[in-house]
């Protein structure tokens, strides 16, 4: 049996590659009939929920304040270095790995469009390390080549166009499709972004998971407490994997808690301490 959700409402709780799942076809302004009333109104774009540009855009500084430390999310196209979590060098805007297939992607259908790229000479070390945690081949001169491909503007719209192919638009539409508002989407993309679109213990395992014990909107069940067990769940991983929870539980949670299903500002929260706000 599927269990009730635990919602709080008082109080917050103290307190990662690369399978590809086929989404079947919705409509991406969230006008589709799983479309909630608890996405945003249409935006001038045509676009509803966190599809909508100036909720795009806040998506984007929340991930960046947790994965960057900084709101500034544009600031982020050049950053690369490896964090010890086994990945190898993480990079750019999403936080793409030379360990998890992503980047490698990346540099090899930005090539395929501008083939006298900085990074092009490192595509056969890139598939080498691909899977793995090492450099070998890449250093020296890798991370400096990123950083000066970056400053091109079209290697910047590579990252948005691959952020979008692999990351954000999956995410958002299968959030529409489990019947889910404008927080619920950001939830999964969030998600998506951290633990990849994998299945053990990547995002649709973690939705796979959630389900098993609770119902989505559309299969008729109450938003926020499939949200809430979603949350549990995602928690739970990352403790197993020994990282800090705290974009869920004074972050995402707290949204929940308040009741934005719409991710309104003005919006506060903290992540590892830090406060961060958008008015």
């Amino acid at each position: 049996m599927k269990r009730a959700a635990r919602l709080l409402l008082a109080a917050v709780p103290l307190v990662a590659v690369a399978v590809y799942f086929l989404v079947p076809d919705q409509d991406t302004d969230g006008s589709g009939p799983d479309a909630r009333s608890t996405a945003s109104p249409a935006d001038p774009s045509g676009q509803t929920g966190l599809a909508a540009p100036d909720k795009k855009d806040l998506a984007q500084r929340i991930v960046s304040s947790a994965e960057n430390s900084s709101l500034d999310w544009r600031d982020q196209y050049g950053y690369i270095e490896d964090i010890g979590d086994g990945r190898g060098y993480t990079a750019g805007i999403i936080g793409f790995t030379t360990g998890t297939h992503d980047l490698l992607t990346l540099v090899e259908r930005y090539t395929g469009s501008r083939p006298d790229n900085a990074l092009a000479r490192y595509l056969p070390a890139l598939r080498e390390v691909d899977g793995s945690d090492s450099h070998e081949g890449l250093d020296p001169g890798f991370t400096e080549a990123w950083k000066a491909e970056s400053a091109i503007p079209a290697f910047r719209r590579a990252q948005d166009s691959e952020r979008d192919r692999v990351y954000f638009t999956p995410a958002v539409r299968l959030a529409q499709r489990d019947g889910l508002g404008t927080l619920g989407q950001f939830i999964y993309y969030d998600a998506m972004v951290m633990h990849g679109p994998g299945t053990d213990p990547g995002f649709y395992g973690l939705r796979k998971d959630a389900m098993a014990e609770a119902d989505t909107p559309t299969e008729g069940g109450d938003e926020k407490a499939y949200l809430d067990i979603f949350l549990d769940t995602r928690r739970k991983v990352m403790r197993a994997e020994k990282r800090d929870t705290t974009r869920i539980d004074t972050a995402q949670r707290q949204f929940l808690y308040d009741d934005n299903l719409g991710l309104e500002t003005p919006l506060k929260w903290k992540i590892y301490g830090q406060p961060y706000e958008v008015r």
